[in-house]
This record gives C-alpha cells, structure tokens and sequence, in this order.
C-alpha cells in the first residue's frame, strides 16, 4: 500500500508517528492560532488548548512500540478525553475520539479506515456539542471528511485521501467568514479550524515521508500588538505548590513575602497548614523560603514552558505528569481561616478561579475545591475530575465560570461516577452570584436550579487591553486602547480604564442596580481601583462599591453589577 512516498501508514507505531507530526506541527504554529481571537483581547489560547489536548493524547500511548492500531487508538482517546482543554480542545478530543473508534480492531490502517475514520471524527465531534455552530472546526471536519470520502470513491490510496481532506479542509477554513458573520467582521478565519488545518498538515507530511519539524519563522495570521506573542510566552515559567505545616509565620506574612518572588500567587491556612501556590521564573528561593517556615509536603514543580517546548523532536514514552496543576486544597482550613466553619451540606461545590483573590472568594463562599484557570490556561477534563473526586459528597456543583470552560466542566460530569451537574457560569461574577444563592440544606437539584437562577441576576463588565486594531459589533478599536466587555459581548474602547467602565454603565440601566464589585488584577495597584470606584462614586452616588483583589491576569478589573 503506497502512500506517495517510501513510508506506509500501517500499524500502531506509524499512527502514533503520524499523529505526533501533527502534533508538533500545531505547537509550532500555536501563535498564529491564537491570535485569531475574534475579540482583539490578549487571552486567545486556541492554539494553546488544541496542542495540550493532542498532547495528552500522545502521552497517553507512552511507548508505541508494538501496539496495535487499535490499542494506540484506544489510548489516543482516552488522553484526549482526560486532557481537552476548552472549547476548542474538548472538541479535538472528539475528533480524535471518533477516529480511534473507526480503528476498533484493527491491525492496519488502510485508505478505506482513514476515509471511515475521519467521517466518524467529524459525527462524533457534531455529538459531542450541544448547539454545533457551522462556520467552526465542526464545518471545516465534516468538508474534509467528505472530500476523504470522495477520493476513495476514486481509488485513491491513504496519500491521496488525506491530500483531498487536507485541501478541502484549507478551502473550508476560507469560507468559515462567510458563514460567521463576527468572524468576516473581524477579518479572520476560525481559529478551530485553522488549528486542525494544522494538524492534517503535520499527518500529511508524514505520510508522504517529509520531516516535520518546529517552525521557527512561524508567523501569526494576524498582526497581535506589541510583544504580544513574546508576552504571552514569558507568563509559563515554573508552577510551585506546596504544604507548610505549623509555618512559622502567619498567612498574612507568608502572603507577603511570597509576592515578590512571582505571580498568580495563592497563600490560604491556618496556624496548623497552609497551601502556596505561585507561578516563577525561579522555583529554588521560593521552595528554600518555605523550608525555612516549616515542614513541607505535596511538593509540585512543573515546567509550564515544557508543555510548549520539550515535545519537539522528543521521545515522550518515559515522561510522568504532563504539566497538570493539583486543584486539592485544605478546604476545612480555608474555610474556618477565611469566613468561619459553614455547615454541613449533602452537596459539594467546585469552582473554577482565574486569580488567586477570586480563588479566596469562592472559597470562603463554600466551595470545597477551588480549580486554578481561566483564561490562558484553561483546566483539563483531568483536572475537574481530580476536582470533583476529591470532595466530600457524591453530589457536585460544578462552576466552570468562564465560557471556554463550559464543555470541559460538562465532559468531567460525564466521565466521573459521581452525580455532577454543571451550572453554566460563563464569568467570574456569575459564579459567585450562583455560590451566594446555594442552599445547605437543599439537594442537587434545587440547588443546581437556584444557582442558575442567580448566576443570571448579575451583569458581568471587564476591562482589558486590545493586542490589535478592529473593527467589532461596528466598534473600531486602536491596537493598545482599553477595552471592556459586558456580558462577554465587547461593547466600548477608550483609552483609560476608567472612560471604559463609565461607557459600558451607561449602556445599563444602573437605577436597577444596588452592589457594584470591582475586582481588580494583578497588574494594577490598590490605589488605582480606589480612585476607579471613586470616579464612579462621583456618578453613581446611590450605588454600594465593593473593592477587592482579585489577582487575575490580563483583565484589569472584573466588575459585577448587582
């Protein structure tokens, strides 16, 4: 069975080789994906999700040696399922999910399963989303799949039909503005799409016997800002966690100190235990200052930057964690040391927190276990079903409180045994106005029904950076202007923080509205979100103002209206 060049696609480990040049091929063009961001916001992290996701995958197999096509094909699904991260990534795990059942029992692939298999990827991906959205990688699958088809209904051998997948995909991709108007707009093409374009590319070089390697003069598609892609780079350095137990210091202290050692720090306990977790460039002084207050244990380093880099070129059958962030936290602890012991209930919540300010929120709030993610880095289905595994009670709330989460939050509910219903929180603030309204001594339903209920009472405005010029909603917005976001819909540009917030106010209706929470990020000071409130104080004198510090990256405030 020739496939145009002096390799075959038969046999476990030639899969396994195929699917890792397509692996590697995404990750050296994870930028480019990225930056087709609809919204010109500094978040975009298809790319990124995509390339975990096939990434996972390929750990899952460990060493292909030996196996058959179908146990790599097993195993293929099972990392993908366990890995996906966001939309785009839990959508890639269907799709590779669907292409591993196509090779059930299967010794060889022929040019009959690649066909067979990529029509089931693309079934299987349309299943797995409950609204699906033509104009998406949805569209650009299934136009591969049938054009894989048609060339079998030539004669054509596993080259061939991957070629007029691979061609059919690029052209569906170009028409993807066409059916999503936001997207022509915009002037990109899907970002899901472009990402599997990518992948079929990296398959197909292999196939036809060419090397694949990282390309380095990888550009994005579209121009993201100054040192947006570099920014976007230098943020993964070292995840640090760990337990000190009886620390020498207060948490105050330890908070304190451990802030100017690196970011997306979380330092919550008591006198008898408290959990660090921090972000650095420099892991060392950060693991000798927590020796130095007391005795350590649940130590987790992970190379955040390795989960872009090391696959390139590297045999991956003897590596452990993949780059995963414990979610467990000393919950009992956090709870009595932040707002006092909460009774007893029958139900257990899991949130999902970008910041470590809002970490502390929903802790204090009740939730039993706090997951760290949100934009950028967005958490596996591994990591919620660690989440939801590790609470008292076999009846969950889950919140995944951010849009991109929501399929995830759903694919962990379906994967564990525990009864698991997903409250779809699509922001921060939502997920805190659902915690508000939890009832302890109410079950699964009546709380899953209440806290959707009050998720919805609460409007959501952020604030952040445009990384490019655009034209979006008839809103024309200046590379580096201030923009904010109601209800994740981008509504206003300016160019302070402040002219932002008054702009996306005046849209409402503010004589509805008592509470206003601003929760400020990591990159602005105390000082500057007083005199915002201030400001706005001066405008809206009847409305009460809550000022806390939520620690998220990118977004400089997360304001909620209540």
């Amino acid at each position: 069975m020739s496939q145009g060049g002096d390799r075959e696609l038969i046999g476990g480990q030639a899969l396994y080789n195929a699917l890792k040049a397509g692996s590697v091929w995404l990750q050296s063009h994870v930028a480019e994906v990225n930056a087709l961001n609809v919204f010109p916001v500094p978040d975009g992290d298809t790319g990124t999700n995509m390339s975990l996701t096939l990434r996972a995958a390929l750990d899952e197999v460990g060493s292909p040696q030996g196996l058959s096509v179908s146990e790599v094909g097993r195993r293929i699904s099972h990392g993908a399922l366990m890995g996906a991260r966001g939309n785009s990534g839990v959508i890639l795990s269907q799709i590779l999910r669907g292409f591993a059942r196509a090779l059930d029992d299967k010794q060889a692939v022929t040019e009959q399963d690649v066909a067979l298999g990529l029509t089931a990827a693309s079934e299987t991906a349309y299943k797995g989303v409950m609204k699906p959205v033509e104009g998406t990688i949805l569209t650009v699958m299934r136009e591969a799949a049938e054009a894989a088809q048609g060339a079998i209904s030539v004669g054509g051998d596993v080259c061939a039909v991957l070629t007029a997948a691979l061609s059919e995909a690029k052209a569906s991709l170009l028409r993807t503005p066409e059916l999503l108007p936001v997207l022509k707009e915009a002037g990109v093409v899907d970002a899901g799409g472009q990402g599997l374009v990518r992948v079929l590319e990296g398959i197909l070089s292999y196939v036809r016997g060419d090397a694949v390697v990282a390309d380095a003069e990888a550009k994005p598609a579209v121009e993201t800002g100054h040192g947006h892609a570099d920014a976007a780079e230098e943020e993964y350095g070292f995840d640090v966690q760990f337990i000190i137990h009886s620390p020498a210091k207060s948490v105050d202290l330890l908070r304190e100190d451990l802030s100017v050692m690196g970011d997306s720090l979380l330092v919550v306990g008591d006198e008898q235990a408290v959990k660090v977790h921090i972000h650095s460039e420099h892991p060392g002084p950060i693991l000798e200052y927590g020796i130095q207050q007391g005795t350590l244990s649940t130590i987790i380093l992970e190379n955040m930057q390795v989960q872009y880099r090391e696959f390139v070129g590297t045999d991956h059958s003897d590596e452990g964690a993949s780059g995963q962030i414990d979610v467990r936290y000393p919950v009992d602890r956090i709870r009595a040391s932040l707002s006092g012991a909460s009774p007893l209930a029958d139900v257990s919540v899991v949130a999902v927190a970008s910041g470590p300010g809002l970490a502390q929120v929903f802790s204090s709030l009740g939730a039993e276990a706090v997951v760290a993610g949100g934009q950028t880095m967005n958490p596996s289905t591994q990591d919620l079903v660690s989440a939801i595994e590790s609470v008292a009670n076999d009846s969950v709330l889950i919140l995944p409180n951010n849009g991109n989460i929501i399929l995830t939050a759903q694919q962990a509910s379906e994967i564990t045994s525990r009864q698991v219903r997903v409250v779809p929180t699509r922001t921060m603030p939502q997920g805190i106005a659902a915690l508000l309204g939890f009832n302890y001594q109410a079950g699964l339903e009546e709380n899953y029904e209440a806290m959707l209920e009050s998720s919805q009472q609460v409007e959501t405005l952020e604030v952040t950076q445009a990384v490019r010029s655009v034209q979006v909603n008839g809103l024309a917005v200046d590379e580096g202007q201030f923009i904010g976001l109601l209800n994740d819909d981008l509504r206003a540009a300016g160019d302070t923080p402040l002219a932002v917030v008054k702009a996306l106010l005046g849209e409402m209706d503010m004589d509805e509205y008592e509470i206003i929470s601003v929760y400020y990020g990591s990159g602005v000071t105390q000082e500057e979100a007083s005199s915002l409130c201030e400001a706005l104080g001066d405008v809206y004198p009847n409305l009460e103002y809550e000022l806390l510090d939520g620690g998220q990256p990118h977004y400089h405030y997360i304001i909620s209206a209540e």
